[in-house]
């Protein structure tokens, strides 16, 4: 007879997961930021951060969410970058960052 063990945790991990990805199922925030302040620019990073941490904060040590939160704060922080370098660019006025 084969004795199957860890069922349990991974039960309990897979089930943490399932919440957290509720938690960010739709709109994140907004922020704004000023495309020439860099300050400004990393203020926005700052805060979209503080909003992913605030959502997902409680699953910090869940194996499944972990990657999914440094993922998802290097993709908006990568994101604000590049806004910011299309709208220096371009018409160099303020813009959104979602």
């Amino acid at each position: 007879m084969i004795k199957i063990t860890g069922l349990d945790k991974l039960t309990k991990t897979l089930e943490q997961a399932q919440r957290a990805l509720k938690e960010v199922d739709g709109e994140l925030g907004t922020v704004s930021f000023d495309p020439q302040d860099p300050a400004s620019i990393e203020a926005a990073i700052q805060a979209v951060e503080t909003m992913i941490d605030q959502r997902l904060g409680r699953y910090e040590t869940n194996p499944v969410i972990a990657p999914l939160i440094e993922g998802m704060k290097e993709q908006y922080r990568q994101g604000i970058l590049d806004r910011a370098a299309e709208a220096r660019l371009g018409t160099g006025g303020e813009v959104d960052g979602d």
